[in-house]
C-alpha cells in the first residue's frame, strides 16, 4: 500500500531526539520492511503544551491550510491507499488526518492512541473529543500497551483496536557485545519537569542509600530541568557519577553497551523506548512496576519491577543484582533474546501486515 504517515507530537525528521520521535521512525521503517510504501504526508507539528485556545486556533488554520496543499498534490499525483496517524492524544489530536481521509475515502490508521477522562475538562476535553472522533472513525486503532487499549475502549465503545507490541530497530544491538562493567549503572532519559524530575529522584535516593556497594552510575540525557536534577544527587560522590549529556541516538549502544545494569524508575512512562534498548544491548533492568513498563519490561526474567514509589524496594532490586552475577548474567541473556527475537523490526512488521490486511483498501 501506499501510506501516508503523520505525527502531529513529533515530525520522525524532528531534531530533537526522543522516544516519541524513535518510534515514529521505527514504524515507518516496519511499514517498509513489510512491502508498503511510506510517504511523510506532513511535518506540521499540533503540540499544544497548555491549553491556550489562541494557538489552538492557529493550529486548526494551518491544518486547514496543510490539507489544501495535500489535496492538490494527490489530485495530481493519486491519492495514498491510507492514512497513518501517530500518537494523537489531547495536547496533539491529529487535525489533518480524519476530515482528509473521510473527504478522499481512504481508510484512517492510528497507532498509540490514547485517551485520559481525567483530561476531560477546558480546552483539553475539545482536544479530547476530537481524538474520540478519530479513534471511533479509523478502521484500525493500533495499541501499544493493555492499558491504552482499555483506555479506549471504555471511552469510545465500538473502537476498531488492534495489538502491537512496543519494539525497536534492533539492527545496531545484533553484535554480541563484549561484556560490559557489573557495576557501572546506566540510564538514558531526557530532564524534564514533572515525572522525569521524579525519576532522578527516586533513583538518588536509592542510590544513597547502597552507598556501601561499589556501584558507578552513567547518565546519559539532558534538558531544562539539568540542575534541578543534578541537585538530586550533590549527596553522592561525585567521582561516582558521570554526566554525559546529550549524544547522537548512534552512540547510546556503546554507552550501553559498557554497563551491566539499566536503573530508571520509569513514572509515567507510555513503556519506555530506552528500555527496549537496554536489553537488546544485553542488560537486565531495575524500574518500577507502574504506567506501560510492564509491556516491555518481564518481571524476574530480563530484570525486576519494583513497587511504585517504594524507594528500599527499588533500592534492594540493585542490590541484589549487584551481587548476584549468575542471576545478573541469566537476566541479561534473556534480556537480548526477548528483544531481538521478540521486539524486533521484523516481529513488528510481521505484526503489522496481520493487522493491516484486514482493512479494505480501494
Amino acid at each position: 500500500m501506499r501510506i501516508a504517515f503523520h505525527a502531529p507530537l513529533k515530525s520522525p525528521n524532528h531534531p530533537v531526539a526522543s522516544g516519541d520521535r524513535q518510534m515514529a521512525r521505527a514504524l515507518v521503517k516496519a511499514l517498509e520492511h513489510g512491502g508498503h510504501t511510506v510517504e511523510l504526508a506532513s511535518e506540521l507539528r499540533f503540540y499544544l503544551r497548555e491549553p491556550e485556545p489562541k494557538s489552538f486556533d492557529a493550529f486548526k488554520i494551518e491544518a486547514r491550510e496543510e490539507a489544501v496543499r495535500l489535496t492538490k498534490l494527490w489530485d495530481r499525483d493519486g491519492r495514498p491507499d491510507l492514512w497513518f496517524s501517530y500518537h494523537p492524544y489531547y495536547k496533539a489530536p491529529d487535525l489533518i488526518g480524519p476530515e482528509l481521509a473521510s473527504t478522499l475515502a481512504v481508510p484512517y490508521v492510528t497507532a498509540e492512541a490514547s485517551y485520559s477522562r481525567r483530561r476531560n475538562a477546558g480546552l483539553w476535553a475539545d482536544t479530547q473529543a476530537l481524538v474520540a472522533r478519530a479513534v471511533e472513525q479509523a478502521a484500525l486503532n493500533i495499541c501499544f500497551t493493555q492499558r491504552d487499549r482499555q483506555g479506549l475502549a471504555d471511552a469510545i465503545p465500538g473502537a476498531a483496536l488492534g495489538m502491537l507490541s512496543p519494539f525497536i530497530d534492533t539492527s545496531v544491538f545484533r553484535e554480541t557485545p563484549a561484556p560490559g562493567c557489573p557495576t557501572r549503572l546506566v540510564t538514558v532519559a531526557m530532564m524534564r519537569p514533572g515525572d522525569k524530575v521524579e525519576s532522578y529522584r527516586m533513583l538518588a535516593q536509592a542510590l544513597g542509600s547502597i552507598g556501601q556497594l561499589p556501584w558507578t552510575l552513567s547518565v546519559v540525557g539532558d534538558g531544562p530541568a539539568r540542575e534541578e536534577v543534578k541537585a538530586q544527587f550533590a549527596g553522592l560522590p561525585v567521582d561516582r557519577i558521570e554526566w554525559l549529556g546529550a549524544i547522537e541516538p548512534a552512540a547510546v549502544p556503546d554507552v550501553l553497551y559498557s554497563g551491566g545494569i539499566y536503573v530508571w524508575p520509569g513514572f509515567g512512562e507510555a513503556y519506555g523506548v530506552a528500555y527496549l534498548e537496554a536489553q537488546a544491548a544485553g542488560l537486565p533492568v531495575v524500574a518500577q512496576d507502574i504506567a506501560g513498563v510492564p509491556e516491555v519490561v518481564r518481571h524476574g526474567k530480563a530484570g525486576f519491577l519494583t513497587p511504585p514509589g517504594d524507594v528500599a524496594a527499588f533500592a534492594s532490586a540493585i542490590e541484589r543484582l549487584l551481587a548476584r552475577k549468575d542471576e545478573r548474567t541469566v537476566m541479561a541473556t534473556e534480556a537480548r533474546r526477548f528483544i531481538l527475537e521478540e521486539r524486533s523490526l521484523g516481529a513488528a512488521a510481521a505484526r503489522l501486515a496481520e493487522l493491516l490486511a484486514g482493512i479494505p483498501v480501494s
